[in-house]
Order: structure tokens, then C-alpha cells, then sequence
């Protein structure tokens, strides 16, 4: 969430940044101003009251004391009544309070100084492209075409297991899929510096609100009961991305200066309604309910975050340039960016079968957003606790690669071509009939 303290001190400048993204977000400010002067007065009257109380109790001894009985009583029905006044403020400082922090967990986190203005992803700049597209000498198929040939997966009888919306990946399908979540997990471990982690796939609802995907976005996700216990539903969700719950594993904890930088990598299948969502519904890959990722997190010091970010950037485009495919990267203007980012990069890669790039990649740094609403932190060397800027990024996000690829490397006998990275973890250099 953002720092009261700066919505306090500079309003105008809170609104104009969320002005930028266009979603009205910035009328809220007001409203929170408000609630937090009420919560603030309210606290300070009881600290008032709770003083003039102690010094009247302590009247109380000495008239008691001196038997001045009939003067004690009465500071006693004085007490009783400033007993009752802070409770009634202490009651005022809480609804406050209660009415204040949900305010503060539906605004968006700012832009950094730096994105573009924009209203939708028709306004992101292209920062750089990788490479060409692919050409071929033979009318190319689209990905549906290849897994069907190919037998690579099986949409009917995914939708006949689970509804529309869900893959279930067969024989060289799922080798290939297995061998590009090994490939990703290798890479990022050995040359880029992560820390493999293997989390859980359900969380509480904390480490929802936690990353900024609750209370905002809690009709996209998955809600799980234990049995029938309807009353159990809602107290752990399936994971819409890794970053759930490894962004929040030093949650309500302080780390010392030196632990920074963290660099956290993880697979998980992740699990989205995408409730609303055109094209869930539609045969293939693009979008899903279910699909595999290997995401990237990061936990910095706010001096290296920017760097950082870049270094991520360029961590998920090796995955593109290692498998030999064509992509580019763009900067989220205003309008675009995510609930909790301050800056984004999206790495799209070109899909020849539908003669569009695909996003793979979404790599942001959230500043302090996160950490601010669950509460880590890190000790600097002077004693000082500060909030940690946590980065997230895709590194990268499948079925879009697993489309990307197959397009980009079919043959014209109808075959499939593995780039040279992945054939020590598939035994083989092409995918055939």
C-alpha cells in the first residue's frame, strides 16, 4: 500500500500520480484524508483523557490518604466518566481506522517518474526487439494444428476433465513441457544467481492481499474448501502466480541489511478464473485457467531496485534468445500497468501461427508497495528499519512459450525442430509424428 505519511504531506501529488492511470483512483484521497485526520484526533483525545485520568487517580490516593473521603469519591465518578470518554473514543479511533485501511488497500501502487502516459497497451513504446520473425517456404500451422498432429496435447478430453479452459498435455507434449520448466529452473539457478523454491499451491488470504491481488481482483481466483465445509471456503485459494507465496515468505519479518539482495525462482502451475476475461473458453493455448510457470522474485535494497529490474529483464529475455525466438520488449504506459506495479516491462514473443506476439513475460518492480502491506522489512546497518523494494517477474510464463516455439520451429514435413538448448533434457532434436 502507499505511505500514509506522503499522501498526508503531499495530496496533490498523490493524485496526480494516480491520476495518470486513469481509473479514478485518485477521487479516494479525499476520503482518506479524511478517515485518517478522524483516526488521528480520535487517538490523540484519548491520550489526552488517559493523562488527566492518571492525575486524578493519583489525587484519588492522596485524598484517601488524608481521609478526605467524600472528595475522593468524587474524583472516582471523574474517572469512571473519562473511563467512559475513551471508550468512546478508543471505539471512534478503530472504526476509523477499520475504515481507513480498507481505503488504503484498494489504491494502486504510483508510477514511477519515468512511464509514459498512456489509457491501454495501444500506448506502450517498444524499447527493443530481438531478432526476426520467422519465415517459412510452406503455408505454417497454427499451434492447434501442430499438438493435434503431433499429438501433443489433448484439448478435447481436457475440456471432457475439466470444462473448457484447460490443457492436458500428452506423450512429447508433456516431455516438452517437463523439459522446458527443467530448462528454465537450470538456467536462472545456475547462471543467474536465484534460489530455487518449491512452494505451496494454496495460500491464505493475506498473501493475497499481501502482492496487492486482494481485495481488488478476489472474484479472478480460486477459493478452496476442505470436504463440503462450505464455511472453510475462502480460507486458502489456489495460487494465481508464484509470486503469492514466495514474495510473502519473509512476510511480518525484519532482515538484516546484509541478507539483501534476495533472489527467490520457483515453479508452480498457476491458477486463474480470469473471470470476465475474452477468449477463456476458446480452443488453445493463449488462455487458460491452468498453465505452468517459472517466475522470478526479487527482494532489494530501494537504491538497487531500478538496476535490478533490468537485470531481471535481461534474465527472462536469455530464456527467448537461448530457444531462438523472436520477441520484444515494452514499456507499460500509465493506463496499462498492474495493480501494485510502479514500473513494467512486458516481453512479448512472436507466435507465426497467429501472426501476433504473445506476452511471456511481465517483469516489475513494485517499490515498497508490497512490503508495506505485509509488513517486512529490513534493518540498515544505522538501526534503521526500511521497507524493502520487491521485484516479481515471469521467467518465463508457459503455454505461450510452448505455442511460440512450436510455431517458430516447424518444419515443413510437419515436424517440430528442438532448439539445441533443450535436447540434452528431451534426448532428441525433433518432435515427429
Amino acid at each position: 500500500m502507499l505511505d500514509i505519511k506522503l499522501i498526508r504531506e503531499k495530496p496533490d501529488f498523490v493524485r496526480q500520480r494516480l491520476a495518470t492511470r486513469g481509473a479514478g483512483d485518485e477521487i479516494k484521497i479525499d476520503e482518506i484524508i479524511t478517515f485518517d485526520q478522524a483516526r488521528r484526533q480520535a487517538l490523540s483525545a484519548v491520550e489526552a483523557l488517559k493523562a488527566d485520568r492518571n492525575r486524578i487517580s493519583k489525587e484519588i490516593g492522596a485524598l484517601m490518604a488524608l481521609k478526605k473521603l467524600e472528595e475522593a469519591e468524587s474524583r472516582k465518578q471523574q474517572v469512571r466518566e473519562l473511563g467512559d470518554r475513551i471508550a468512546t473514543y478508543d471505539k471512534d479511533a478503530i472504526k476509523a481506522e477499520t475504515t481507513l485501511d480498507f481505503l488504503m488497500l484498494q489504491l494502486p501502487n504510483l508510477p514511477h517518474e519515468s512511464i509514459p502516459p498512456g489509457k491501454s497497451a495501444e500506448d506502450n513504446p517498444e524499447v527493443r526487439v530481438h531478432g526476426t520473425k520467422a519465415t517459412f517456404a510452406f503455408q505454417p500451422k497454427a499451434h492447434v494444428a501442430l499438438c493435434e498432429s503431433l499429438k501433443l496435447v489433448d484439448f478435447a478430453r481436457a475440456t471432457k476433465l475439466s470444462g473448457s479452459g484447460f490443457l492436458l498435455y500428452t506423450n512429447w507434449g508433456a516431455r516438452l513441457e517437463r523439459a522446458l520448466i527443467q530448462f528454465l529452473l537450470d538456467l536462472h539457478i545456475t547462471e543467474h544467481g536465484y534460489t530455487e523454491i518449491a512452494p505451496p499451491l494454496m495460500v491464505g488470504e493475506q498473501c493475497l492481499v499481501g502482492v496487492g491481488q486482494f481485495p481488488k481482483f478476489k472474484d479472478q481466483y480460486y477459493g478452496v474448501a476442505e470436504g463440503d465445509d462450505a464455511k472453510n471456503l475462502g480460507k486458502l485459494y489456489l495460487i494465481p502466480t508464484a509470486e503469492t507465496p514466495v514474495a510473502n515468505i519473509h512476510r511480518e519479518e525484519i532482515l538484516a541489511e546484509k541478507q539483501l539482495p534476495i533472489r527467490y525462482c520457483a515453479y508452480t502451475p498457476c491458477f486463474r478464473g480470469e473471470a470476465g476475461a475474452a477468449g477463456v473458453g476458446t480452443r488453445g493455448m493463449i488462455r487458460v485457467h491452468q498453465f505452468d510457470k517459472v517466475e522470478l522474485i526479487k527482494i532489494v535494497k530501494p537504491e538497487h531496485a531500478y538496476d535490478e529490474l533490468e537485470k531481471m529483464v535481461g534474465n527472462a529475455e536469455k530464456v527467448l534468445q537461448l530457444l531462438g525466438l523472436h520477441y520484444r520488449v515494452i514499456l507499460l504506459c500509465t493506463g496499462d500497468m498492474g495493480f501494485g506495479s510502479a514500473k513494467t516491462y512486458d516481453i512479448e514473443v512472436w507466435a507465426p501461427g497467429q501472426g501476433s506476439y504473445l506476452e511471456v513475460s511481465s517483469c516489475s518492480n513494485c517499490e515498497d508497495f508490497q512490503s508495506r502491506r505485509m509488513n517486512l522489512r529490513f534493518k540498515s546497518e544505522t538501526g534503521e528499519n526500511k521497507f524493502p523494494h520487491i521485484l516479481n517477474g515471469s521467467g518465463t510464463a508457459l503455454a505461450r512459450l510452448f505455442v511460440a516455439l512450436i510455431e517458430t520451429h516447424q518444419q515443413a514435413d510437419g515436424s517440430v525442430k528442438i532448439p539445441e538448448v533443450l535436447q540434452p533434457y528431451l534426448k532428441t532434436d525433433r518432435i515427429t509424428a
